[in-house]
């Protein structure tokens, strides 16, 4: 059997495989539970997210990628290893060759990092692509034409703005603002609002079930404890309070798209305007988000199809054209 070409979404938040011929083969959460008295991985992925909050002292569960870049080099590379040799790619005769994904702003020490993990991992040759333009592609983009595309991947660690143009990225930005940064606002707006101290599972449950930036009247029940009798106290939340929590940080995200298409070329502005905005990344799927775009920055704005997907969809795209990367650069 022959090794595979496969496609690696990298993300602070979830870990997303493509691999050639078989597509998106892998979807976990990018956790990893460690048993602090033998360094030893326990679980990995979703196994390791149900342990959040909810393990004994001498088990953490770990987010080895901060802000969309490697924190903890080990713990990276014993997930990567984990969820490669999970989904059996490498060949009998040869190792794959793998498609990272990474942000646009990534230093030179970060991209060194992800290769060495991939490296560890068993991969034959290491290629890095800049995210928001395999969002692109994967969001169903035609980015090679000489006309001006313009994506917003907000992921978890890091949101990604790029305008993009004959296939390659004309301006771009990348700020660590995005989904984690959402789950924080609700849990210390609870903390100050009802003196209740929630994890932050609930909190990615508030900003998936009534979360808005919008318009939207829903409610939930959450549980968690009193901060004054240390008691479990049950309250109900609504999406109003909930979207004067997320105002600051989205807002956030919008001022860095104007300062990107303030730096945009007017010729490639102008198709922006006819062709709109993509939203891509598990953050498009907050409530309103588009709309509070579409008002902000004058321009029509769209989600992918699969927002989450968008990336690792990218990759699959780009691995079908690998022999003509592979020329450009390897490592």
């Amino acid at each position: 059997m022959f090794s595979r070409d496969v496609g690696i979404d990298l993300g602070t938040a979830n870990v997303l495989i493509y691999v050639k011929g078989k597509g998106i083969v892998l979807d976990e959460p990018s956790v990893v539970a460690i048993d602090t008295n033998t360094g030893k991985a326990l679980a990995v992925g979703e196994e390791a997210r149900r342990m959040v909050g909810r393990t004994p002292g001498n088990i953490v569960a770990i987010r080895p990628l901060k802000d969309g870049v490697i924190a903890d080099f080990e713990v990276t590379e014993q997930m990567l290893k984990h969820f490669i040799n999970k989904i059996n790619v490498k060949g009998m005769f040869a190792k794959p060759r793998i498609l990272i994904c990474t942000p646009t702003n990534i230093t030179s020490v970060e991209q060194k990092a992800i290769r060495e993990a991939a490296q560890k991992c068993g991969a034959k040759h290491i290629f890095l692509e800049e995210e928001p333009k395999v969002a692109a592609i994967g969001a169903g983009m035609d980015i090679f034409q000489p006309s001006g595309n313009m994506v917003v991947d907000i992921g978890g660690g890091t949101t990604d703005i790029a305008v993009l143009s004959m296939g390659d990225i004309v301006t771009s930005s990348s700020i660590k603002m995005a989904g984690d940064k959402f789950d924080t606002e609700i849990l210390q707006y609870i903390k100050k609002e009802y003196k209740l101290l929630i994890g932050e599972r609930t909190a990615e449950n508030i900003k998936l079930n009534v979360a808005t930036v919008y318009e939207r009247d829903e409610e939930l029940e959450i549980r968690g404890r009193d901060m004054v009798s240390g008691l479990p106290r049950t309250i109900t939340v609504g999406s109003k309070e909930i979207q004067r929590a997320l105002m600051e940080p989205v807002m956030v995200i919008v001022q860095a798209a104007k300062s990107v298409l303030e730096k945009t070329p007017p010729e490639l502005s102008a198709d922006i305007i006819d062709r709109g905005i993509m939203l891509t990344g598990g953050g498009a799927l907050l409530h309103g988000i588009d709309q509070l775009f579409a008002d902000e920055l004058k321009v029509p704005v769209l989600i992918a199809e699969e927002p989450m997907r968008a990336v690792a969809q990218g990759t699959g795209l780009m691995l079908e054209h690998m022999d003509k990367i592979a020329k450009r650069k390897v490592f």
